[in-house]
């Protein structure tokens, strides 16, 4: 009797994290910062996030992750858009993407390696008709 050797499954690749600022426009316009106006959220709450909806949200991401970062206006009518993102280069390079036949843009990036300290980022966002950016007040990171 002979056996067939099993065949090994082909692993699934890995879902994006994807990470959605909600962006109280008006109030950040107010403001003429952030603080306060940046709800931020994650699809990683179950492999150990913390502190979604708030601007200091930390993202667990371990090497090979893919992150796409994207952004929501609180009110329907308002403008906002990512302008940058501030991270360390070493450990991920998010690049500007923009959906095809639209101008809604997104940013992703490759996690390169874990590590078990917090690597903080920030957020620059164009907001309604201001020239200048406004920069997350309080630092988002990833936690590895």
């Amino acid at each position: 009797m002979t056996t067939k050797p099993r065949q090994q499954k082909a692993a699934a690749p890995r879902r994006p994290i994807s990470i959605t600022a909600v962006v109280d426009c008006v109030g950040a316009l107010a403001a003429g910062n952030t603080r306060g106006h940046v709800y931020l959220y994650d699809t990683n709450k179950a492999g150990g996030s913390a502190g979604l909806g708030t601007e200091q949200l930390r993202t667990r991401v371990t090497a090979g992750d893919q992150l796409l970062w994207n952004v929501l206006a609180l009110e329907c009518e308002a403008f906002v858009a990512i302008d940058g993102i501030e991270i360390d280069k070493e450990v991920c390079e998010p690049v500007r993407k923009v959906y095809p036949g639209t101008d809604v843009s997104y940013w992703i990036g490759t996690v390169k390696k874990s590590g078990t300290t917090e690597v903080p980022y920030q957020i620059r966002f164009k907001l309604g008709t201001r020239d200048e950016p406004l920069t997350t007040a309080l630092s988002p990171a990833l936690v590895g």
